[in-house]
């Protein structure tokens, strides 16, 4: 994890996921870092946190608990999110923490949160000394961090495919005109992965492994170039109990995948439905674009273009894009107040 040189008046940009929580702050640089936790059950101190503790999943004794703090794009462990978030920043900025202010500390949440929800991200956040603390939209700051200026008059329309849930959202002078969420993303792939291959081939596998599959061969249409290799899957014979592989082809992932995809496709299209007149005419021109970890599916893009018939736009650093826009906005908060949720 990279450790972030100490600056009198440090800020934080945050975005805390489902699979992944990033950190960066007002330059380009950022750190990124699955969202586990490990406690020691018998005293509940903290035994790891980010990728050694998502790599001890699944491989625990009774003596360590690994847990995953937020479903759904938020969170649903309090304790467990402050902890982990105190540790990662913690080691990115060491020394700091308890012993001088932040400057600003902002964290990217969903748009269709509640307030219930944000609440929890406020606390979370409090443990931090920052001199302002803030949340920010993270369809707004996607767009932010794809580059797009969100203040013109124009209808911008983002699909933001993260680890729990997708949403959409058309941006307009600064603000959401219209949006959908749905919480079927990329968690949502892993589940119909795992429970595809339990059924299919009578192999218990774990929600990494799963995640393996669809990272090495996961696709949502047939692909006519750069065509993935099988990926060998190794879980339990659920039958015997004994450990046993499979190979998994990507067509096979096309067809498991299909309900969810259709899932997103259809929130896109009741949120285009949805946006005004003038605004659609817009996207008609501007195109969709496409960010969030989930939307790095292969052929997603093209299957998209397909059902809807107008342009996608992927973003090339899709696990990125709120972070950047957060670390956009840090960089010059006076000209992003408005934006900006207390």
């Amino acid at each position: 994890m990279q450790r972030f040189s100490f600056t009198r008046a440090a800020s934080i940009a945050i975005d805390l996921g489902n699979s992944n929580t990033i950190l960066g702050n007002k330059t380009s640089a950022f750190t990124s870092q699955p969202s586990y936790i490990v406690f020691n059950s018998p005293d509940k101190t903290v035994r790891a946190v980010g990728q050694e503790a998502y790599d001890m999943a699944g491989k625990t004794n009774h003596n360590l608990k690994v847990i995953k703090p937020l479903k759904g794009g938020v969170i649903k462990d309090f304790d467990s999110a402050s902890q982990m978030l105190r540790a990662m920043v913690r080691h990115s900025y060491p020394g700091r923490v308890f012993f001088s202010r932040f400057d600003h500390v902002v964290s990217g949440v969903p748009y269709s949160s509640t307030e219930v929800e944000r609440r929890a991200l406020r606390d979370t956040l409090a443990q931090f000394s920052a001199n302002q603390t803030y949340l920010l939209f993270e369809p707004i700051a996607a767009a932010i961090g794809m580059g797009i200026d969100i203040r013109r008059p124009d209808g911008i329309f983002i699909v933001d495919i993260g680890g729990g849930i997708t949403e959409t959202a058309v941006i307009s002078l600064s603000g959401i005109v219209n949006f959908g969420s749905i919480r079927t993303a990329g968690d949502a792939f892993d589940n119909d992965i795992q429970e595809y291959i339990r059924k299919k081939y009578k192999i218990d596998v774990s929600l990494t492994v799963a995640e393996k599959v669809k990272i090495n061969v996961g696709a949502a249409t047939l692909l006519g170039e750069n065509v993935p290799d099988p990926f060998y899957a190794v879980g339990k014979d659920s039958v015997l109990g004994i450990p046993k592989g499979v190979y998994i082809e990507y067509q096979e992932i096309i067809e498991v995948l299909n309900s969810s995809v259709q899932k997103i496709e259809q929130i896109i299209l009741q949120t285009l439905e949805e946006c005004p007149p003038e605004l659609a005419g817009d996207i008609y021109g501007n195109g969709i674009y496409l960010t969030g970890g989930g939307s790095l599916l292969r052929g997603l893009r093209e299957r998209l273009i397909s059902k809807i018939g107008i342009p996608v736009h992927s973003d090339p650093n899709a696990l990125f894009s709120v972070t950047r826009g957060i670390q956009t906005v840090i960089e010059n908060p006076k000209r992003y107040q408005a934006i900006l949720v207390k």
